[in-house]
């Protein structure tokens, strides 16, 4: 499956998964990812870059397991997020390509 790309603001990004069924949050649930590396697709990744500071870069993925639980995952997007949840999500973009 090839991932969706998008250029918006966090706010955006969840609003538009939200209408498309993405509404479960993986970030509270972070370890659900952690347990089970292979068992997720990325959908739709969104990106935001701030105007002047490289700390407002954040990263919003659209995912969704393979029992169809689909969801949202939000990170800081710099080269240096320590996430393990974030290490496998890179990982699954990798392997997408």
């Amino acid at each position: 499956m090839k991932i969706e790309y998008h250029y918006a603001s966090v706010s955006v990004a969840l609003e538009e998964l939200k209408s498309k069924g993405f509404d479960f949050d993986y970030n509270i649930h972070e370890n659900e990812i952690i347990m089970d590396p292979d068992g997720f697709i990325i959908h739709h990744i969104y990106r935001y870059e701030g105007n002047s500071n490289p700390d407002d870069e954040s990263i919003v993925y659209g995912i969704s397991s393979f029992e169809d639980k689909k969801g949202v995952f939000v990170a800081g997007y710099s080269a240096n997020t320590s996430s393990e949840a974030v290490k496998i999500l890179e990982n699954l973009i990798k392997l997408s390509s």
